[in-house]
């Protein structure tokens, strides 16, 4: 436990986050005695003593002071660990918001690069990752309130990976539950269809996700699609229609077929790494060797945008791990890639083993950023270049999540749902509908109940209360 005494409650969760980022899950409690840390946050100035250690930073007038508050703390734990974090005091999940900001309103680059450095420590490699993430999008964020996106969720997975806290209930143990959930969904992409026909929204990308949206069986597969098809796809010049296939283990030559059959533009197929031992370990049943039989498939049927997830800072995984993940990668020649980095989530199973002491082999700071710099160096292989970024809380590293892409085969739904200036209509257990107000700058959500059975009871209350939001905006 690290046990913090400061002086001005206003800033304990500023605090909390700054030692939360060089410390892994660690029990912080906020306390008036027996402290390890004394934080004094003064008019113009924070003290923090360990002991009879003393540390000043003089806070800068021309910041708000609760950031100046997150940087004291960040650069006393930066001097006295050996953590280094590339990206300072930032722990907002959309960093490249603020330089898409800046450059519509016409600041150069150099002086965004000060800013970051300035403001927030950020180190000029991740600045510059921003601006370039930024420019890339500039001129594809949505600026229309009728243009909108459809997301559709299956929450079923062939198994839960260790790491994962998402609606993925393993396929075997619910199949009962399928067919009720297949009839529940397609009931509301029909009535949100007559409701999206209706108003006169222009739908530009239609993201079928989940869970795995391929680990139901061919036939199931079939039905849902088609129903994607007829109500979304068919009559509508949509511009992308993404399926996540995921996990290589539940695509199927039929799969791959239904997909071309129904219009399918993007898919993506997730080793997470190249490693067997890792898939192993992670609960995931492929095989590197079935990784390379689905993409060829794929390729074979004539899917040309392919995009392929990695995680880096899997349990276990080192620097070597990370080289022959990007070494084969780099012989498949995907048309885009992302890279997660490791989030170990409240939800997940690996969370829970943590807190039960079953240690895992995290790498260290260190080891992090070399094995970053490895998928730096993948996407300059590729002839790939940064197209979005966002973060998460509790990323082992403290660093970003990716997307590289070659030239034209950029995720559009990616960023429209990073960037939040586009509606996103969500459907299905768990799914998340983000209604986006251009004009006043802000969203409001509705998220669809997470249990896939109360969610079958409850479908038509969720599409009414959707509706009832939506017209919020479309009235």
């Amino acid at each position: 436990m690290i046990k913090v005494k400061l002086n001005n409650a206003e800033f304990n969760y500023d605090v909390y986050q700054m030692i939360n980022l060089f410390f892994l899950f660690p029990d912080i409690k906020f306390v008036e005695e027996n402290y390890d840390f004394n934080i004094e946050v003064k008019e113009d100035m924070v003290v923090i003593q360990k002991g009879l250690e003393s540390f000043e930073y003089t806070i800068n007038k021309l910041y708000k002071l609760k950031e100046e508050v997150k940087k004291a703390v960040f650069l006393y734990f930066s001097k006295n660990t050996t953590r280094e974090l590339p990206w300072g005091t930032l722990i907002g999940i959309r960093p490249s918001k603020r330089a898409l900001e800046l450059l519509q309103k016409g600041v150069s680059e150099k002086d965004i690069i000060a800013e970051f450095k300035e403001k927030h420590i950020t180190r000029e490699d991740k600045a510059r990752l921003c601006i370039d993430v930024a420019k890339f999008e500039k001129n594809i964020v949505n600026k229309e309130k009728e243009n909108i996106s459809v997301y559709i969720g299956m929450p079923f997975c062939p198994t839960r990976c260790l790491y994962c806290s998402f609606a993925s209930n393993p396929i075997s143990s619910c199949k009962n539950i399928v067919e009720p959930y297949l009839e529940a969904l397609s009931h509301e992409i029909k009535e949100i269809s007559e409701y999206i026909k209706g108003k006169k929204l222009n739908i530009e990308c239609v993201y079928f996700g989940g869970g795995t949206p391929t680990s139901v069986n061919d036939e199931q597969f079939e039905f849902i699609m088609k129903c994607i098809y007829e109500a979304f796809i068919q009559n509508d010049n949509v511009s992308e229609f993404t399926v996540e296939c995921g996990r290589p283990d539940s695509i199927t030559f039929e799969k791959l077929t239904t997909m071309k059959k129904y219009g399918v533009h993007r898919i993506s197929i997730n080793p997470q790494t190249m490693n067997d031992d890792t898939l192993e370990l992670i609960g995931r049943t492929h095989s590197v060797n079935s990784v390379n039989e689905k993409f060829a498939m794929a390729r074979e049927l004539g899917f040309d945008n392919i995009n392929m997830d990695l995680i880096v800072g899997l349990p276990g995984e080192k620097i070597s791990h990370i080289i022959r993940t990007c070494d084969k990668i780099s012989q498949m020649k995907p048309d885009s890639i992302t890279i997660h980095g490791m989030s170990i989530k409240r939800a997940s199973k690996l969370h829970e083993n943590m807190l039960n002491n079953y240690r895992f082999q995290v790498p260290a700071q260190e080891e992090l950023n070399q094995m970053y710099e490895h998928t730096v160096e993948l996407s300059k292989k590729l002839h790939m270049k940064p197209y979005y970024m966002y973060r998460q809380k509790n990323m082992v590293g403290n660093m970003e999540n990716i997307g590289y892409t070659t030239p034209g085969k950029e995720g559009i739904y990616n960023i429209q749902m990073i960037e939040e200036k586009q509606t996103v209509i969500a459907l299905g257990a768990d799914a998340v509908c983000k209604v986006v107000f251009l004009e006043e700058n802000r969203h409001e959500r509705f998220a669809n109940i997470k249990d896939v059975r109360e969610y079958v009871k409850r479908v038509d209350e969720m599409i009414e209360k959707k509706i009832e939001l939506l017209n919020t905006l479309y009235n």
